[in-house]
């Protein structure tokens, strides 16, 4: 699920080294072992099969373009409309079908059914840049910033990300940074609760203040996170829309306060995007990526009435990474994305 790098012991022959940075390196291969596909692979098999049924609704709206007996433009206007249904939006739409139009091209496809196979390899090929691992382990702490607009998700992500991490023997520490929200606090610290795993080398602690200034907060947190050798530290943002400016603001001065925590910090600044948004999810993305900087999405909902095209339009324009996607509430059904089984699971 993650990425990681080898933690550097600290050198014998520096007595002033704080005692953290003598945390010994060997827990890093038994994290490598724990998140080997194959030990995975059945659970990964179920959740594939979740987003199946999640995205039956536009996987059936496609597959009927396909149930006819020609290969024509009457296909090709038919699969446009679909894809537009689906949220794909004009540029990717456009793409794919210009794509798609090669393939059955140089495949020498006479069979609609060859089409839908086609179009499948097209859509994976679109999506193939947004596969990127989520990196822990280069930063001591590796600190993550977590926006979205209210209801996407995020607190419980930020739950489900954490008791992944915590498995994976990675020491977290949590900011409560979203103090708008009044129960904000309470629902991060059950999750943290809920994502100790005190059997593994990982650990959760959470950092929270009363009525406090977000910024400040999130400053603690991180000056905490380096002071007490944790390898993780995530800021909780409060949700709000891109168009309130004023709080956009704040975002950003959470993130310039971050940095002086910590000298390029924040190292991941996450979007959590609701998949049943469609085209509006793209609108987000381009908006916090303006104001922020990006640098990976984590997709939530995927289970509902989500039409899955919204990915191929941020594929189009605006290819962050989509570190994860989720499609309920357990533990296990937030996983990492993988462009081809995505693909598969739309079109069928």
């Amino acid at each position: 699920m993650f990425s990681f790098f080898k933690k550097k012991p600290a050198p014998v022959d520096t007595p002033a080294s704080p005692p953290t940075t003598a945390t010994p390196a060997a827990p890093v291969p038994a994290v490598q072992a724990a998140i080997t596909p194959a030990a995975a692979e059945p659970e990964r098999r179920s959740w594939v099969d979740k987003l199946r049924g999640g995205l039956r609704k536009t996987g059936s709206s496609i597959a009927q373009v396909f149930t006819g007996t020609q290969i024509d433009e009457a296909l090709y206007e038919e699969l446009e409309s679909a894809l537009l249904m689906a949220d794909a939006g004009v540029k990717a739409t456009e793409f794919l079908l210009d794509d798609l139009r090669r393939r059955v091209k140089e495949a020498r496809a006479t069979d609609p059914s060859q089409v839908k196979a086609l179009l499948a390899a097209a859509v994976a090929g679109l999506l193939r840049p947004l596969e990127k691992p989520l990196r822990v382990g280069e930063h001591a702490p590796t600190v993550m910033m977590v926006v979205g607009v209210n209801g996407a998700g995020k607190t419980t992500s930020i739950g489900k990300l954490t008791r992944h991490l915590a498995d994976s023997g990675q020491k977290v520490l949590l900011a409560a940074a979203d103090t708008f929200r009044a129960a904000a606090r309470e629902q991060l610290a059950v999750w943290a609760e809920r994502a100790d795993v005190p059997r593994q080398a990982g650990s959760v602690e959470i950092v929270s203040q009363a009525d406090g200034d977000p910024a400040a907060v999130s400053f603690d947190a991180v000056v905490a996170g380096k002071a007490r050798g944790c390898d993780v530290v995530i800021a909780d943002t409060a949700g709000r829309l891109p168009t309130q400016l004023h709080l956009m603001e704040e975002l950003k001065k959470i993130r310039r306060v971050i940095a002086k925590a910590q000298e390029g910090a924040p190292h991941e600044v996450l979007l959590v995007i609701d998949g049943n948004t469609g085209q509006n999810a793209l609108a987000q993305v381009k908006a916090f990526d303006d104001a922020l900087g990006l640098t990976g999405l984590i997709v939530t909902k995927l289970d509902g009435t989500a039409k899955g095209g919204m990915l191929a339009a941020i594929a189009r324009e605006r290819a962050i990474p989509v570190y994860f996607i989720g499609v309920g509430e357990k533990l296990e059904d937030l996983q990492t994305f993988n462009a081809r089984e995505f693909a598969q699971a739309l079109l069928e």
